[in-house]
């Protein structure tokens, strides 16, 4: 939205009729993420939306609708109104937009992104499993499985560790929101990675989301290919994963 001034109401055209949204607390300075409460460390926190978010939701809805040509060339890209109430073509433009975003979204932010994805994993995982005396380990290792290109055969870390009565499954995550992407060393390091979790007895698992990642058809292709289970970032796929769990570790 740079380069746009809210006033204290606004005139935008919904379905051919001019309406007026009167905001509540914008105009504001120094708009931010943290002051939204949608920082990358607050994005899994229960909220209520407030009114500062209000605001900022019925300008990203309805911003290119405004009455005022010049506001509505400013918010030309906040044109999602326009396609509510006809699911297929919202579903489109949500895909199309997500991809666009991902292209100028910094790598920090991606690491952010993956971090809370891997956090959501690991809380998802302990709340549905539903096997008891199982362990979960945040960044664990599983003994015997080490860096095979390092002469110190260094522990393997993986993203989570899920573990039973001599039972582990080692689960990477990856939530890539650039082309920059993390998945290449992942799929790198997939081959070998499951030799010898397979030569163990154990089971490793891919949680794979992102249009970073879903760009790189060669590198899903390898992962898929040294994968025990390979699920994408979904409350569904999780039940997956949580099946796939089940059966390995009953």
């Amino acid at each position: 939205m740079k380069g746009y001034t809210a006033s204290k109401c606004e005139e935008y055209l919904r379905n051919g009729e001019a309406r007026i949204y009167s905001f509540q607390e914008l105009p504001v300075s120094n708009l931010t993420n943290s002051r939204l409460s949608i920082s990358s460390k607050r994005l899994l926190k229960d909220r209520k939306l407030g009114k500062l978010l209000q605001d900022v939701t019925a300008i990203l809805i309805f911003g290119s609708a405004c009455t005022n040509e010049l506001t509505a060339e400013v918010l030309s890209k906040c044109e999602i109104g326009d396609y509510l109430g006809q699911p297929e073509k919202l579903k489109r433009f949500i895909k199309q937009r997500y991809i666009w975003v991902s292209r100028i979204t910094m790598g920090s932010r991606s690491n952010n992104l993956g971090q809370l994805a891997q956090q959501f994993v690991l809380a998802y995982l302990e709340k549905n499993l539903g096997v008891e005396d199982t362990e979960f380990h945040s960044n664990g290792n599983i003994s015997g499985i080490t860096h095979t290109d390092e002469q110190t055969n260094r522990p393997t870390s993986f993203d989570i560790v899920v573990a039973k009565d001599g039972k582990n499954v080692a689960i990477e995550v990856s939530f890539q929101v650039t082309t920059n992407s993390v998945i290449e060393r992942k799929a790198g390091q997939s081959q070998a990675r499951y030799n010898q979790i397979e030569n163990a007895g154990y089971k490793i698992a891919y949680v794979l989301d992102g249009a970073g990642n879903f760009q790189r058809e060669t590198a899903l292709g390898t992962i898929c290919s040294y994968s025990h289970c390979t699920v994408a970032f979904s409350r569904s796929e999780l039940n997956v994963l949580c099946e796939f769990i089940r059966d390995y570790l009953k």
